[in-house]
């Protein structure tokens, strides 16, 4: 059975979401307010995270920050916006997902068993990946540089982690975002991708303007270089 805990004020859009978790086998535990949500968030308690963005007391990108400094726990955002640049910020802060409101519950469902089946995923299998002074300790959800810890999003370690996992192979944007997202093309684009891709480069690499490692192949994809 999985944890979630919602972070949402909407009292109609709450007792909709707990008739359809529910539903699905999940504990579902609310919060309405960021100062609740504090009181609530335990690392470890949680499977998943859905996060409304316009709150009472501040934004779900606050409470997201502050998850993500302890835990990669996965993290869907509820929001009204659908700007390019408010998707990106939320994604890019760390969160895994996001919905526009109004949406189908059917829908958010679908999306929620798809991130705990890819939070699982990577969380089995092997317990590390190393290569070219990188290492990667899937158990403890940490990536290291020439023995230096990595600040990473959720979504840039497990980019990282598909690459290391298919060393020298050619990985296509659709294949990446299949892998990562359960995309279907409708709700996470290239464009975004490509944000990922750079601050991971920038994370990574010695010189981003010029990769040694993670390689862009000309109307192809990307590939992971292991080098020497």
């Amino acid at each position: 059975m999985s944890n979630i805990l919602l972070l949402e004020d909407d009292l109609s859009l709450i007792n909709g979401l707990s008739f359809a978790f529910k539903k699905q086998g999940f504990e579902l535990v609310v919060a309405r307010t960021l100062k609740e949500a504090d009181s609530l968030w335990v690392d470890g308690k949680y499977d998943l995270l859905v996060l409304d963005v316009s709150l009472p007391d501040g934004t779900g990108f606050e409470f997201c920050k502050k998850v993500r400094q302890v835990s990669k726990v996965p993290i869907i955002f509820l929001t009204a916006a659908d700007e390019e640049m408010d998707i990106i910020m939320g994604l890019d802060i760390g969160g895994d997902d996001y919905i526009t409101k109004p949406f189908k519950l059917g829908v958010l469902v679908s999306r929620v068993n798809a991130l705990l089946r890819r939070a699982k995923d990577f969380s089995s299998a092997d317990t590390q990946l190393e290569s070219n002074g990188m290492k990667v300790l899937l158990l403890q959800g940490q990536a290291f540089k020439n023995g230096n810890l990595l600040d990473l999003t959720a979504a840039e370690y497990k980019l990282l982690c598909l690459f290391m996992r298919n060393p020298n192979m050619v990985l296509t944007k659709e294949q990446i975002l299949d892998k990562l997202w359960d995309c279907d093309g409708n709700y996470i684009d290239s464009s975004t991708l490509t944000v990922y891709m750079r601050r991971l480069r920038i994370k990574i690499e010695d010189n981003p303007s010029e990769p040694q490692m993670l390689l862009t192949v000309r109307g192809m994809g990307y590939k992971w270089n292991v080098i020497g």
